[in-house]
């Protein structure tokens, strides 16, 4: 595992994803909903602030910064009577639409002390899986950063359905921060940091930095709390997404904003992998919206795992309602993910060609089922 506070019992030197993050020219702040707000008393306008303060620092250093704003739901609560986070759709998307309008005019009236106009962005899934969306999500974005703006992202729970939500704003914020080509994600909650147990119950150790993927052996992560729908299972999977495309990620307690937002040398840093992925294989294996299955023979996914086309031969079976241009996942006999890929075909095109040589296909069926160039393989 990587360097922990226990091996030298004083704070380590800043690593070289340290300062990264702390020198990045443009990043993501995703703010979880505990620090915004009070399951009794609703948003915790002195907590937001001083967010705004640390946020409003980092930008007066010359740093781009978007920020992904989760507690919607949460502000909604206590101007309804509710007692607790709500489970039915109904109630939830209620919820919202009193919250958003209460949290977007709080980190307006915060940023304005700092002489800054916010600009709201609520997206859905849909928004962020659809391509012409995407690229108007991040026309917008950067728009807004162009006027002098603060953009603040949440989703928007008003619309999104159990079936189409990201699922937390964690996920949202590392598909924004690649979208908005952010060089780093600083990731705010109630939590100090990413532990190798469960530090509620004592003898965990905080993990300060993860460089790939066998630093997370045995680490076993919780679920969402009474005001989110995030957690530590959430923040790492958010995280590693973040990283696998090339952004650096710092995870860190909302209370320490100004250290995240400052020198970086609190909570867990994850390095990001060398080469950022480019726009499309991103959306393809992360962001977009699959429309169906084709099942593949072991020689197929061998090819696949080599960078290879998918050729008609190889498929065993089609699955769904999709057309030529979308995206389809590709799984293996045993039916284990192999990769994300845009088909060239529709789904009764790909069913006549399954498991035939290219050659025995009339002339406009030639080509290969999803091209190599169109295919991320899985991790």
């Amino acid at each position: 595992m990587g360097t922990t506070d226990a091996t030298t019992g004083h704070e380590p030197a800043i690593s070289t994803v340290r300062r990264e993050i702390a020198g990045a020219r443009s990043i993501v702040v995703k703010i979880g909903s505990s620090a915004l707000t009070d399951l009794h008393a609703g948003l915790a306008v002195d907590r937001l602030d001083r967010l705004a303060d640390a946020l409003e620092s980092r930008m007066a250093a010359g740093t781009d910064v978007i920020v992904v704003s989760s507690g919607a739901i949460g502000a909604g609560l206590a101007p309804l009577g509710l007692r607790r986070r709500p489970t039915d759709l109904a109630t939830k998307q209620a919820a919202a639409s009193v919250g958003q309008l209460a949290l977007a005019h709080a980190w307006g009236t915060s940023f304005a002390r700092h002489g800054r106009t916010v600009g709201q962005v609520l997206l859905t899934a849909h928004d962020i899986s659809r391509r012409s969306h995407h690229a108007n999500a991040q026309r917008t974005l950067d728009r807004l950063r162009s006027l002098g703006a603060v953009a603040v992202v949440n989703e928007n729970d008003t619309v999104a359905t159990d079936e189409i939500r990201f699922g937390d704003n964690d996920r949202l914020a590392a598909l924004v921060a690649h979208l908005a080509g952010a060089q780093a994600l600083v990731l705010l909650s109630d939590v100090d940091g990413l532990y190798d147990g469960d530090p509620r119950k004592g003898g965990a150790t905080l993990i300060r930095e993860v460089g790939g993927p066998e630093d997370l052996d045995g680490v076993v992560a919780g679920s969402g709390g009474a005001l989110g729908t995030g957690g530590m299972a959430s923040k790492l999977s958010a995280a590693r997404l973040a990283a696998d495309a090339g952004v650096p990620v710092l995870l860190a307690a909302a209370e320490s904003a100004a250290a995240a937002l400052g020198s970086a040398d609190v909570g867990t840093a994850f390095a990001a992998r060398p080469a950022r992925m480019s726009a499309r294989r991103f959306w393809v294996r992360h962001a977009a919206e699959t429309r169906g299955r084709l099942t593949v023979d072991d020689g197929a996914a061998a090819a696949i795992a080599r960078r290879a086309s998918l050729l008609p031969a190889g498929v065993v079976a089609v699955d769904g309602t999709f057309g030529a241009g979308d995206v389809v996942e590709i799984v293996g006999t045993d039916g284990a993910l192999r990769a994300r890929g845009v088909t060239a075909y529709d789904a009764d095109e790909v069913g006549q060609m399954v498991g035939r040589s290219t050659s025995s296909l009339p002339e406009g069926l030639r080509r290969a089922v999803v091209h190599a160039d169109d295919l991320v393989a899985a991790r």
